[in-house]
């Protein structure tokens, strides 16, 4: 298939709510999936690494993505679905299409650190029995393995491989594998907020965010503005999150992220183990850099909508 989804724009990695027993809190869920949309995001990414996905049973993954889409009206959601077992993988991954996903996440295989040659059959196993867009998601200080820029630009020849979540922090590896993907129908998206601007200045097309969490108005307008071309409006946005962005990776994600949903009232702190919560060292500045966003002028998130950049893109 050619992917029938717009990789585009901002697409928060929502975090997984639980209650005082370590329930899933779908209530919590659903409310902050609509916050989301009615900010303008251009998708969801429920249970990936921000949604505490490794802590989660294949039933819970699947409950999650149901109430996720059943919550939202018109935006896609792209479920996370992956596993360093192939078989497992497969599994999840035909579950959530069987469920509604629109398109989904598939990180690569952590711990038992495949070659190169592992990781295409890997991500090809799943691409060829499950119809859906899929997004390969390159995550080495999580995997101890780096999906290589051949690996990605083999990968991209497949119909149903559409895009490409860059987290390894290399911007060289990033431009490389966007230039070699310019003629296919391929996304490349960051996966690390820092890095979102200077991704899109070497082809990338959007993020899959942990800031759009708690900033999507700001990060859709950041996007947005350098989607269109205007780099001093998206470098000025950029700069206004960027505390953000260093706040939110002082402890393993997601526990600031969750900390920083609990400041704003969007949703509890709660971890499972073995995720703690946020040290009280940095809790302070984390308040701090949550006010001086909430002081900015609302004129800083005008026309924060990426669908004028979206026109003609791959």
């Amino acid at each position: 298939m050619t992917s029938d989804i717009d990789f585009t724009g901002v697409f928060p990695a929502m975090c997984t709510p639980f209650d005082e027993d370590e329930r899933i809190d779908f209530e919590t869920l659903q409310t902050d999936a609509q916050r989301l949309e009615s900010a303008g995001v251009d998708g969801l990414v429920p249970v990936g690494s921000t949604g505490e996905s490794a802590t989660l049973t294949h039933d819970e993954h699947v409950r999650v993505v149901e109430a996720v889409i059943e919550a939202v009206d018109d935006v896609p959601v792209i479920a996370g679905t992956g596993s360093n077992n192939t078989r497992e993988a497969l599994e999840l991954s035909e579950r959530a299409a069987e469920a509604g996903a629109d398109g989904l996440l598939l990180i690569s295989p952590y711990y038992n650190k495949p070659e190169q040659r592992g990781l295409v059959d890997h991500f090809r196993t799943i691409a060829d029995a499950v119809d859906l867009p899929q997004i390969v998601y390159n995550v080495p200080s999580r995997t101890g393995q780096n999906i290589e820029p051949d690996t990605a630009v083999e990968l991209a020849s497949h119909e149903n491989i559409a895009g490409y979540k860059a987290a390894s922090g290399d911007l060289g590896q990033i431009g490389e594998i966007a230039e070699r993907t310019m003629d296919e129908d391929f996304a490349v998206l960051s996966g690390d907020d820092a890095l979102t601007l200077p991704t899109i200045a070497v082809g990338g097309t959007g993020t899959i965010s942990v800031a759009g969490n708690i900033e999507p108005e700001l990060t859709c307008a950041m996007v947005g503005a350098a989607l269109d071309g205007d780099y001093a409006r998206a470098q000025q946005l950029h700069h206004e999150l960027g505390p953000l962005f260093r706040e939110l990776f002082v402890e393993t994600n997601p526990i600031p992220v969750k900390e920083a949903m609990e400041i704003r009232g969007y949703g509890p702190a709660r971890m499972r183990p073995p995720l703690t919560r946020l040290s009280e060292e940095y809790r302070e500045d984390l308040e701090a850099v949550l006010a001086n966003l909430e002081n900015e002028s609302p004129a800083s998130a005008d026309d924060s909508s990426t669908e004028p950049a979206a026109e003609g893109d791959r």
